[in-house]
């Protein structure tokens, strides 16, 4: 079987909308399942330079996956393990959400295998 790696990675500023309104961070954090092919989340690392926590946000089309609280000035890793399969077609990304007028950076990374 071949598989290929793919990652969603990089550090952004963001301001908060609120713990309840997660709010994408970049396009670059945005990626879609192609025909043929399936793929699986591996692990999610972030680390957040504010002095308030986060949550990184695992949106699957359009809808929250997975939610990876990153406290105040803190990181985070976990192992996915291969959790479940992402069919063609999912559009997976990565959003946040913060506190109402939150104001820092995250650093985030995560790696799928499209096989």
């Amino acid at each position: 079987m071949h598989s290929t790696p793919r990652f969603l990675q990089g550090v952004f500023p963001f301001e908060g909308k609120g713990l309840d309104r997660p709010a994408p961070l970049g396009p670059e954090l945005s990626y879609l399942v192609p025909d043929g092919a399936s793929a699986q989340a591996v692990y999610f690392r972030g680390g957040n330079a504010a002095a308030e926590l986060v949550c990184a946000v695992l949106m699957r089309d359009g809808r929250p996956m997975r939610y990876f609280p990153i406290g105040a000035k803190g990181d985070v890793h976990v192992s996915l393990r291969v959790v479940e399969d992402l069919p063609a077609g999912s559009t997976i990304e990565l959003w946040l959400a913060a506190p109402v007028g939150t104001i820092g950076t995250v650093i985030v990374d995560l790696g799928l295998v499209e096989v």
